[in-house]
């Protein structure tokens, strides 16, 4: 399987009599009429929108060095050597191939402006625009957007334009009718009509993924085109289907107008978009992270760590927090931070609830702007894979967290096995041995027993455990009376903040039984 970047029944009769026709009551002639009629046309609905639904033309120069036709291998002083060089030199190519795309795109803006997908127009060298009536426009790219994969172009018209408008894709559900228009290959508008099947898909395209999927028939050549709701507004562009042949099989992705309308209109004031930025790293709240939290189900996001220079340096939301609600919206699940954070208005000072030691808090926060940046890492709200799943395992015996202050710092300081791990303290000849920066401080794990939970989870000698159930880890013998304590308290898992010799953070759940 691939993903390929690429009006209603009248209810009173036609509904009615499909229902009945099952049921074998309806009478024959409303079920002949109901056969021969089928759904209201769509065809006035369709009309004024076809012209506002363009073709995108592009081309790219690619250089062709070392093609060409050649010459056959002649013997030195061949009287035909000359010859033979002359002709094939002249058989090769000037300058390089055009390569060619098409694809769809749409009219916003009666000046000009329109709106198509960034995978239809990326590289190219020349944009060209071709109205259904054939006539064409030079365009130029006035911003683009890889994250959502959108873009936006300008023609420069004689005349105002025919435009459609953006209508709201919250308000749509499972079920309603819509209808996909393209104009692929430049062979004019093509119309197709169909449901939303689903809402809130993702299909790893990008961080902000939250597709309308619908089953109106979208193939190659449609992509950038509009998605309409049945009264003509645009709820949805056309992006990807998911196709093993190229052909459409009745499952395709449009990117919601909540999510594009705002984009679009940055892409036309700045050139660019302007993203709110929490400068945090976030982890899925898996069951086994919930467990060990504490939380009677898995929801939220969790923050793994947090960016320097970011808005929350140095607070108010720290590694450890789990996310439920940003400025007023629920978080489900991790995706839904990331995607609500980028929505703000950068500067914008929000509540954000979180849990933090069991607890639940109400924080403030002043969102900076997202940077587009070549170290991913350093400028974004950047997700992190979620834990595998874990088998059981017994932790050692060991005193409570009450028997740590009377153990002695030769105990404490000794080496333990704790959960299939060998933890030893972080020494200043360790450090430099392993490369582990000065700013990284907790309990180094020197080997992972093999086939262990703990490397099940992802842990590996060199990671580093800087706190057990939000509590800091200083020396091994913290480790395993903090381990103890919780299994004692009836904790199923051990929630374990991880940092690697940089200093890189993660949140690893282990089991405890």
């Amino acid at each position: 399987m691939a993903v390929t970047l690429l009006s209603p029944f009248r209810s009173s009769i036609a509904a009615v009599a499909g229902i009945a026709l099952v049921a074998g009551s309806l009478s024959a002639p409303v079920a002949a009429w109901a056969q021969s009629h089928g759904p209201a046309s769509v065809a006035d609905l369709a009309e004024p929108l076809l012209d506002a639904v363009v073709n995108i033309s592009t081309s790219q120069n690619v250089k062709t060095e070392g093609k060409g036709p050649v010459p056959p291998k002649l013997p030195e002083g061949s009287p035909f050597q000359e010859f033979f060089k002359d002709y094939f030199d002249n058989q090769k190519p000037e300058g390089g191939d055009k390569v060619s795309s098409l694809g769809s795109g749409f009219v916003i803006d009666p000046a000009g402006y329109v709106v198509t997908n960034n995978h239809v127009i990326e590289g190219a060298d020349a944009i060209e625009v071709i109205f259904p009536n054939g006539s064409k426009l030079k365009a130029t790219l006035v911003g683009t957007d890889t994250k959502t994969d959108l873009s936006v172009l300008k023609v420069e018209p004689k005349t105002p334009l025919k435009a459609v408008k953006f209508g709201d894709s919250r308000s749509m559900r499972i079920g309603d009718w819509v209808m996909a228009i393209g104009n692929p290959f430049g062979l004019g508008g093509s119309l197709t009509v169909g449901v939303i099947s689903a809402r809130g898909r993702n299909i790893n395209a990008g961080p902000y993924d939250n597709f309308i999927q619908t089953d109106a028939a979208i193939n190659k050549g449609n992509s950038g085109g509009p998605l309409f709701n049945m009264k003509g507004e645009v709820i949805g562009i056309n992006t990807a289907i998911i196709s093993p042949s190229g052909g459409s099989i009745g499952i395709g992705f449009a990117v919601p107008t909540e999510l594009a309308q705002n984009i679009v209109q940055q892409l036309i004031e700045f050139g660019e978009t302007r993203r709110g930025w929490l400068g945090v790293r976030v982890q899925p709240v898996t069951d086994d992270v919930a467990a060990s939290l504490g939380m009677e189900s898995a929801k939220g996001a969790l923050i793994s760590g947090v960016a320097k220079g970011g808005p929350v340096e140095n607070g108010p939301i720290v590694a450890g927090d789990v996310v439920l609600k940003f400025d007023g919206k629920d978080i489900h699940e991790m995706r839904d931070l990331l995607r609500i954070v980028a929505e703000s208005p950068v500067g914008k000072e929000v509540d954000v609830v979180v849990l933090r030691d069991g607890k639940e808090e109400t924080l403030e926060v002043k969102l900076g702007q997202l940077l587009d940046t070549p170290d991913e890492k350093a400028s974004t709200d950047d997700p992190q894979a979620e834990d595998g799943d874990g088998g059981v395992v017994t932790p050692d015996d060991g005193g409570s967290d009450d028997q740590a202050q009377d153990q002695t710092p030769e105990v404490r300081e000794a080496p333990q096995s704790v959960l299939g791990m060998n933890l030893v303290v972080l020494s200043n000849e360790l450090r430099a041995e392993k490369g582990i920066a000065e700013s990284v401080e907790g309990v180094l794990v020197a080997s992972v027993d093999q086939g262990s939970p703990a490397e099940q989870k992802g842990m590996k000698p060199g990671d580093i455990i800087v706190e057990v159930g939000q509590d800091f880890m200083e020396v091994p013998g913290d480790v395993l009376v903090r381990i103890n304590g919780l299994k004692s308290e009836g904790r199923k898992n051990a929630h374990m903040m991880v940092a690697d010799a940089q200093g890189n953070l993660r949140v690893v759940a282990l089991p405890l039984e």
